[in-house]
């Protein structure tokens, strides 16, 4: 068995940080479902803004929403350009799910 990254949110926007949360990261509901993300599944959060890196789960949320949540707002804020990656425990390189998002988090296509 090997770790493959199976979803992938690509140059998403933080719209929101709020450190008076419990911790996850919000994810638009639509955005989730293109790349097979679930509610409280484990991602990888890269910001490419500041090169900070964290784990965390995930909450769906609206239309083009991006927050991250908790004690992760201290390290990856509103404004930032971030990658979401989802990874599965599998004996075969999974069909990974892989979008682009706009500076609005709208999809622009599959990668």
């Amino acid at each position: 068995m090997k770790w493959f990254m199976n979803s992938k949110i690509h140059k998403a926007i933080v719209t929101e940080a709020r450190l008076d949360y419990e911790g996850s990261i919000t994810i638009d509901r639509k955005l989730m479902d293109l790349v097979n993300l679930e509610k409280g599944e484990k991602v990888l959060v890269v910001d490419n803004t500041n090169g900070n890196r964290l784990e965390t789960y995930v909450i769906p949320g609206g239309k083009g929403e991006i927050c991250m949540n908790g004690a992760a707002a201290h390290l990856i804020k509103k404004g930032d350009e971030i990658i979401i990656m989802g990874f599965i425990l599998s004996n075969k390189t999974p069909e990974q799910k892989i979008i682009l998002t706009d500076k609005e988090n709208k999809f622009v296509k599959f990668l």
